[in-house]
């Protein structure tokens, strides 16, 4: 075992010598010990022998010289150097009901949803974070504006007195018609009735052809909702969702049906964390909003204002967070024998990071039951402590084991406790001091030879089951699931049809390897888990969770605030079985979560300096799109090697042009640094097959609040700024962007 990332220091072998030096010492003392034996060619069968033991002695020393490398790891351990468990990939869960409820529908906790099994892979199974309820959202107000605010004043009520909803007169969503034209639904809900995360239909009732002069199937608007700190523009999650068709009920005119009766729904996903507000306004609840966009290119604008005479809202589904792990409630470790120091297993492993609820519990007989807490060691655990531990990697838990120690240290960590400055030991009598160095243990006696017993943790008592309330077991890169592939519902719940995962799952990381622990070493040892420095936030961000691959902390004093500290996180993401022909899109695998953040900033409180504030985000990511010509060798000039020539170059590049996996090391694009055609030249010349390049075009991406944009002119360097970082994917859903890398080839 080699760690080839530590230091090379000069090392000693314990026993230096080789296989030659063996041979030929028992060679020099065959005279000696059998002086008839003369002849001591190689083809001698006892020289054949003494060479087999050689080998067999020059194998010995070779694992006798490893010795150093066992105390290396022994040392890790008695630092308390354990490997991390697991983590558990994470992804949003949206249940559908059968149809609206006039109650609402609950979704428990720990609700198991699995993948479709198979004959050679076993279901994977995802489970609920919190409880999810399916509400009744109402209609609060309704309101227009001529211009979109990120804190709406300007506003315009045009709610009905009487609450008719269903029954409006003709109200005009744009007042001017014009781009960046509004309008508000504020939604009601109470404590016992939460609509965060619900998915909702908003059944609008318009004649059809009202608005002319746009495109129904792209038309110029966009949904948002008040998610607390901004607007989130992801709720309508494809434009299929609207069936006003931008509110022109062309697809209902078409089909015969009447749009004034019936109306037509528009389907929003909205945030789970939606709070309340009011914005200073009179006008409290949730905020949804209509913005009528600048159209883009060759994109048709409204020639007047659409209209509606009716507007109605029912919950039609939700969605939750979910993890890939299987809760397990109430089970049995076994019976306590009232010894120190007692080992249980649970039943599975590896056990994932415990959350509120999930403890052990002792019942003694006759007696209440008692709820333990789980430390990390029991350095600090007295006699009376309920405390235990648990390994996650292979499940066991320990109570409080039970240590001889000498008197003489606890003689001297008494005296040294009292030790004030100027190298005096304050006495319970205060006219008393004498000098420390004037202190001699009292060896005659024997008092610093005997043993005391400290027991470090309360033991539990005989008799006493011992329980473990509850634990999620689960986690690794298998979980790392595709977009719609969690589709079965483990258990049956009333008034729920279906179920699905719209992104991929992501986070699943498998367990911490020894080399992985031992680069984290000299990091603990150098911090201890307090933040001061730039690199000790950075090391302790990325101690917080093993879902975090990068880390940056702003130095700058363009990005820097007196008393705040900002990180830019990048997620961290499996990557041994991604498959690179498209690359990994920014918006899919390097999102900075609500889940990712609260970890972070919750590891973080209790880690960095009094009053100081800490802020994350996620760095400015730039996209790159590379267009260039090959010419390659004759001898691949055929349509099967061009195919396998162009899925190397696709791969290279996405992996090159990579936040995680790029750079010139392959351990992610530097933040900040530029990319240049150089690069790319350098790159694709590694590819057998490829002669030389022609020309190579660097198109850069840029995300703005309406999307993601592509330069049309080339540029020889894209610099992604100070806080940017180059990443590069192939969006399929969206042809039009062009984010991916156009190849052509020539002979």
């Amino acid at each position: 075992m080699k760690f080839d990332f530590l230091p090379e220091l000069p090392k000693s072998d314990l026993d230096d010598r080789t296989f030659n030096d063996l041979v030929e010492e028992c060679i020099l003392r065959i005279p000696r010990y059998c002086p008839e034996w003369t002849n001591h060619n190689p083809g001698d069968p006892g020289i054949t022998l003494i060479e087999l033991f050689a080998w067999l002695t020059d194998q010995m020393l070779m694992r006798f010289n490893q010795v150093p490398r066992r105390n290396y790891v022994a040392f890790l351990e008695l630092l308390g150097i354990r490997l991390q468990p697991p983590a558990a990939a994470w992804c949003e869960l949206t249940f559908y009901l059968t149809k609206a409820q006039p109650e609402p529908i609950i979704i428990p906790y720990a609700t198991e949803v699995a993948t479709v099994r198979t004959e050679t892979q076993a279901a994977i199974i995802f489970s609920t974070d919190e409880e999810l309820v399916i509400g009744n959202p109402q209609i609060g107000y309704l309101l227009t504006a001529s211009t979109q605010e990120d804190r709406p004043e300007n506003l315009r009520d045009r709610s009905p007195a009487n609450n008719q909803w269903w029954n409006l007169e003709e109200t005009l969503l744009f007042e001017q018609s014009s781009p960046n034209n509004c309008f508000y639904l504020v939604l009601q809900s109470d404590i016992k009735n939460p609509i965060g995360g619900n998915v909702i239909a908003l059944t609008f009732k318009g004649e059809a052809a009202r608005s002319t002069g746009i495109n129904p199937d792209d038309p110029p608007l966009r949904w948002e909702a008040w998610n607390g700190t901004n607007w989130q523009s992801t709720i309508l999650r494809r434009p299929e969702d609207d069936k006003t068709k931008g509110f022109s009920f062309s697809e209902l005119g078409q089909q015969g049906t009447n749009p004034l009766i019936d109306g037509a729904d528009v389907i929003l996903h909205l945030p789970q964390q939606w709070p309340s507000t009011d914005f200073g306004t009179e006008y409290r609840g949730h905020w949804i909003r209509c913005v009528y966009t600048y159209p883009k290119e060759l994109q048709p604008s409204y020639s007047s204002s659409p209209s509606i005479v009716g507007v109605k809202v029912r919950s039609i589904g939700g969605a939750v967070d979910a993890s890939e792990c299987i809760r397990i409630e109430n089970e049995l470790l076994g019976v306590s024998d009232g010894k120190p120091g007692q080992l249980f297993q649970l039943q599975a492993k590896p056990i994932l990071n415990r959350k509120t609820g999930e403890y052990i519990e002792v019942r003694p007989i006759n007696s209440p039951a008692e709820v333990w807490q789980e430390v990390t060691d029991f350095a600090d655990s007295g006699p009376d402590d309920r405390h235990y531990i648990i390994d996650p990697q292979t499940g066991t838990v320990q109570f409080g084991p039970l240590i001889r120690e000498p008197t003489q240290i606890k003689q001297r960590t008494r005296e040294r406790s009292q030790i004030q400055p100027g190298g005096t030991i304050v006495r319970r009598n205060p006219t008393e001091t004498r000098n420390l160095s004037n202190i001699q243990p009292d060896y005659a006696t024997g008092a610093a030879n005997e043993a005391l017993e400290r027991q470090y943790g309360k033991v539990p008592p005989p008799g006493a089951e011992i329980y473990m309330v509850a634990y999620r077991t689960g986690g690794g890169s298998r979980g790392n699931v595709q977009a719609e592939k969690l589709i079965v519902i483990k258990q049956a719940i009333p008034y729920v049809k279906s179920v699905v995962n719209y992104q991929p799952a992501t986070g699943g990381i498998d367990p911490e390897s020894l080399d992985a622990a031992v680069i984290r070493v000299p990091q603990i040892l150098r911090t201890r888990e307090s933040a001061v420095t730039p690199e000790d936030f950075e090391n302790v961000a990325k101690a917080a969770t093993r879902s975090v691959a990068r880390v940056h902390c702003l130095t700058d004093a363009m990005n820097t605030t007196p008393g705040r500290v900002t990180l830019l996180i990048v997620p961290k993401v499996e990557t041994e079985t991604m498959d690179f022909r498209l690359g990994m899109n920014p918006e899919r695998y390097f999102v900075l979560n609500s889940q990712l953040e609260t970890a972070i900033l919750e590891y973080m409180k209790d880690r960095k300096p009094l009053g100081v504030q800490v802020k994350l985000q996620e760095p400015e990511y730039v996209g790159v799109s590379v267009r260039t010509e090959v010419i390659i060798d004759p001898k691949y000039n055929n349509p099967r090697a061009i195919e396998q020539i162009r899925t190397q170059l696709l791969i290279a590049l996405y992996r090159f042009l990579n936040p995680i996996t790029g750079g010139i090391e392959g351990k992610g694009w530097d933040l900040g640094r530029p990319v240049s055609a150089s690069d790319i030249f350098a790159l694709c010349q590694k590819i057998p097959g490829v002669r030389y390049l022609g020309i190579v075009e660097l198109f850069e991406l840029r995300k703005y609040v309406s999307g993601w944009f592509r330069e049309e002119l080339p540029q020889e360097i894209i610099n992604p700024g100070y806080l940017g970082l180059i990443c590069s994917w192939a969006d399929e859903e969206n042809s039009r962007l062009r984010s991916g890398h156009s190849i052509e080839f020539f002979d």
